[in-house]
């Protein structure tokens, strides 16, 4: 089997597992945390509501979590400020738990299905394009989980995925909470800048930043 074909099996297996999950419980998370069920939930319990949200949003790895209805109840209970604060970081916590796992446990399951040199380009894919893709994957459902463990799979350079998580995550968590807390909404418009505006930045970023290839004996960062 060729490198591509290799990780497009990955990719798909693990949007696979992570559909199932929707598929066997979506409907009765969908209940116990839509978003009218967690306002009324949050606002009764608002002193520490907030970590419980954090904690549904990092459970969203795993679990099959209807996060944007988390971050829109975020906002109506704390406004939008705090709301978007206690969004972001759940979905980062995530992302990073997502991408170490991976990263540090993943290495003997990718040795079974391939070689230390497709690893290797593999990485250097990430590296050049990965960040893209986790700016992309942040507004759409299943893919956030699959690209941060591709990440970590991939050994992506740390300071590149915590730029590509940052760049896609908040503008993100922004759009949500908004919607939340807003009456006069633009889901379309919203959508469209929360992926494009990142997605302009992100070239920006690797013209300036050190290329990896330079940074080879801290592969690390």
């Amino acid at each position: 089997m060729s490198f591509f074909a290799k990780i497009l099996t990955i990719t798909v297996l693990l949007a696979l597992l992570f559909a199932l999950g929707f598929a066997l419980w979506g409907e009765e998370f969908e209940i116990l945390f839509n978003q009218q069920a967690c306002v009324a939930w949050f606002s009764r319990i608002k002193p520490y509501a907030w970590l419980l949200g954090i904690a549904l949003l990092i459970g969203d790895l795993i679990l099959p979590v209807p996060a944007t209805g988390i971050m829109a109840s975020l906002g109506v209970v704390y406004g939008f400020w705090l709301g978007t604060l206690f969004s972001i970081t759940g979905s980062l916590a995530a992302g990073f738990i997502g991408y170490g796992l991976a990263r540090f446990a993943g290495r003997k399951f990718t040795l079974l299905i391939t070689d230390q040199e497709e690893i290797d380009r593999f990485q250097h894919l990430f590296n050049s394009w990965g960040g893209a893709a986790i700016i992309v994957s942040r507004i759409m459902p299943i893919m956030p989980e699959v690209m941060t463990i591709l990440a970590g799979f991939a050994k992506m350079n740390l300071i590149r995925f915590s730029m590509a998580l940052l760049s896609g995550t908040i503008p993100t968590c922004f759009l949500f909470v908004y919607l939340g807390s807003s009456t006069r909404a633009e889901p379309v418009w919203g959508m469209a800048a929360a992926v494009l505006l990142p997605l302009l930045v992100w070239p920006v970023f690797l013209r300036y930043y050190v290329p990896a290839k330079r940074t080879s004996s801290r592969n690390f960062f």
